[in-house]
């Protein structure tokens, strides 16, 4: 367990992807979040990302003991305050706009704040990681001046290279990997080069580090402290004030999920196989995010570098796109 450092920080994890409900908002509050990004689209199109919305607001009346929205920086502040979790409604694919850009307009006023271009494969706006690349389409550049019109984040995490340096180029305002970890660890087609890495934070972007052990250097041999090393190594390449952590906790799923999330649009080819997911030792649970911090302290991290990687940097780089 950490010093009360983590206590005390404003915490932010950059990307939770898990089963949704009281068992996981109350593993939020016993992990002291007091923000996180968490996942409403992935393959689905309008009308199943509207359902998927429309649930998190009754979420948000069942269980306002626990959770509240975000839609400003303001309200992650609030939210420390309150003893609550703020929920950032992002997604991770754009597909939740189908062909239409004004959708977008009416996604944001619902309290969406973080889109990814693509997820893993081609679609209108540009393509993922899984296969040739071809850079953002023309109607791509429209989505992202729009979603910088609107303040509205571009996630990069499962996008491919050409298209994730096209929209990094073409958006006025910082865009992210929201959860990702270095190929200069282990080689894969999620992870990032040194040179991506580089390329995006020189540009005014932002780097979450993911945990998913597929992606780290040991797989599901992992442990907390492996995580921190891969934090760190891209620290020493985009320094520590524009690096934080998008865990990408995945509890509550099982293999029909990862069947889901692997397989083109849902049910398409095959795109990856993570075999058995299984998170670090030491933060199997959104609960034991706090062992994460004590990791970083036993590292000798100095506690404003810890405080700024764990939230404060993430506050920051939210402040500067949704503009409030």
């Amino acid at each position: 367990m950490s010093s009360g450092l983590h206590e005390r920080s404003i915490v932010i994890d950059g990307l939770i992807v898990s089963n949704f409900g009281r068992e996981v908002f109350e593993d939020m509050r016993k992990g002291g979040l007091t923000a996180a990004n968490c996942t409403c689209c992935i393959w689905e199109g309008f009308t199943e990302t509207m359902r998927n919305v429309m649930r998190w607001k009754q979420w948000f009346r069942e269980h306002g003991n626990l959770i509240k929205q975000v839609y400003t920086t303001r309200d992650i502040v609030e939210a420390k305050k309150e003893g609550k979790t703020g929920i950032i409604l992002g997604w991770q694919n754009v597909t939740g706009i189908e062909d239409q850009i004004g959708y977008l307009g009416l996604f944001k006023e619902l309290g969406v704040g973080i889109v990814q271009m693509a997820y893993n494969t081609q679609n209108l706006v540009g393509t993922g990681c899984y296969e040739k690349d071809g850079g953002l389409s023309d109607f791509g550049r429209e989505v992202v001046a729009e979603m910088n019109r609107l303040g509205i984040m571009c996630d990069l995490s499962h996008v491919g290279p050409e298209t994730s340096k096209d929209v990094i180029l073409h958006s006025k305002k910082p865009v992210a990997y929201s959860h990702c970890l270095p190929a200069g660890l282990k080689s894969h087609p999620r992870n990032k080069s040194d040179e991506q890495l580089k390329f995006i934070v020189d540009r005014g972007g932002f780097v979450g580090v993911t945990m998913f052990p597929p992606f780290l250097k040991r797989g599901a041999q992992s442990n907390v402290d492996d995580y921190v090393e891969a934090i760190e190594y891209v620290i020493n390449i985009c320094g520590d004030e524009r690096v934080g952590i998008g865990t990408d906790f995945t509890q509550g799923y099982g293999k029909p999920f990862f069947d889901w999330i692997t397989h083109d649009k849902g049910y398409g080819r095959r795109l990856t196989d993570f075999g058995d997911v299984i998170n670090p030792e030491g933060l199997r649970t959104i609960g034991e995010w706090p062992n994460l911090t004590a990791a970083m302290e036993r590292r000798g991290w100095s506690p404003a570098r810890i405080e700024r990687v764990i939230g404060a940097n993430w506050l920051s780089v939210l402040r500067d796109v949704w503009g409030a």
